[in-house]
């Protein structure tokens, strides 16, 4: 395994898509290596992009787009759009007290049936080669919006479509992404601080990431849900973006079916065709500023997991977990560190990316799968994706 603190290659110049990363038979995977590498990166990004010409040209275009009551919109494709969701509450917090119009995020080809025409756009790629995205950048800039691009490289496609490039410079050895849901929230903070005049303690956010590298929950939660055939993740708030980054990881890293939804909808009939062989995670992160009516919603959702036999887990926030036993979550719990010098969202948001990542990856192997590859060794997989 590679030094956990040696920065990551780059895309290749000229930027051509990553190839399918090698197969291995056994850990460590790729993806292993990945989730090792994060805390270092993450100090060295923070650091890096504090000072970065682009990341001052996205501030102030966010701060001007805000004040003159424009629409701020951010955008972006599966793992990527799960990133643009956090960096859209990641700026809606930064901006309460400045605008009556809070950041939206819009999956990228949804956003192409009524394209921004104004306002700011910003999309994030990892690789900067994802199609929806590239076009939703474009239709924004035709049609007179502003656009920005947080990606790997100012070298890739998408950049061709942004006024504002910000590059997060190391690229994911794994294509079950990491890295690369990291890199752009990671770059979400940095904006998001600097709009609201302050400045983020890159070791702070690096002890999120470190204290959360338990690897034995992870591996315990992985025992506890390996009997099921399909995982159902709850969340709300910014916790229901983890829940769906996790949904994601889980059917394209594991290869078991996941879906993720809000606390709410979950209680309103999906539990209707949950068995004993349906598996829960529940993801609750900060009760400290959830609405007065989540804590009775989320009992309501853990009581009829166990009647019905449900095999359940969390991700919770230190002060969550005190309410949460084994009797509620009998599959195990993942407890995320003290959020520190770090704002609430921060610490919800980057702090669950470690747990849900290391729960991924002790699935794959309790299932005898191979993470990185999303299965496209297999002939119709590759097929299908195609």
């Amino acid at each position: 395994m590679p030094p956990a603190a040696q920065p990551l290659s780059s895309a290749p110049d000229p930027w051509a898509p990553s190839a399918m990363p090698s197969f291995r038979s056994r850990p460590p995977y790729h993806m292993t290596e990945m989730i090792v590498a994060e805390p270092a990166l993450a100090e060295r990004l923070i650091r890096r992009l504090q000072h970065e010409p682009a990341m001052d040209a996205l501030v102030e275009a966010v701060r001007a787009t805000a004040g003159a009551g424009l629409p701020i919109v951010t955008t972006g494709c599966g793992t990527s759009e799960h990133a643009a969701m956090a960096i859209s509450t990641l700026l809606a917090d930064a901006l309460a007290a400045r605008s009556g119009r809070e950041p939206r995020a819009v999956q990228a080809l949804e956003s192409l049936w009524q394209p921004s025409t104004d306002g700011l756009v910003i999309g994030v790629s990892h690789e900067g080669g994802t199609t929806a995205t590239n076009e939703a950048l474009r239709a924004a800039r035709e049609r007179g919006a502003r656009t920005a691009l947080i990606t790997v490289t100012a070298r890739s496609p998408g950049a061709e479509h942004a006024d504002i490039v910000v590059e997060t410079e190391e690229l994911d050895q794994s294509w079950c992404h990491t890295v690369g849901y990291l890199s752009p929230i990671l770059a979400g903070v940095v904006l998001a601080a600097r709009v609201a005049g302050q400045r983020v303690d890159a070791r702070a956010v690096r002890a999120l990431l470190d204290v959360s590298d338990d690897h034995r929950a992870a591996a315990s939660v992985a025992a506890g849900l390996t009997g099921v055939d399909r995982v159902l993740v709850a969340g709300s708030g910014p916790d229901l973006v983890t829940a769906r980054e996790l949904a994601l990881k889980i059917s394209e890293g594991a290869r078991l079916p996941a879906t993720a939804h809000d606390v709410e909808t979950l209680l309103h009939g999906h539990l209707a065709a949950a068995t004993r062989w349906t598996g829960l995670v529940l993801v609750r992160t900060d009760v400290e500023h959830e609405p007065e009516a989540t804590p009775l919603r989320v009992d309501r959702l853990l009581r009829a997991a166990r009647l019905l036999g449900m095999p359940t887990a969390g991700i919770l926030g230190s002060r969550a977990s005190m309410g949460i036993g084994t009797d509620d979550a009998p599959a195990g719990r993942l407890v995320l560190p003290k959020a520190g010098r770090v704002p609430a969202s921060v610490a919800s948001l980057v702090g669950a990316v470690i747990p849900l990542q290391l729960l991924t990856e002790r699935l794959a192997r309790a299932r005898g799968v191979n993470p990185d590859t999303l299965g496209r060794e297999n002939e119709a997989q590759a097929a299908a994706h195609a």
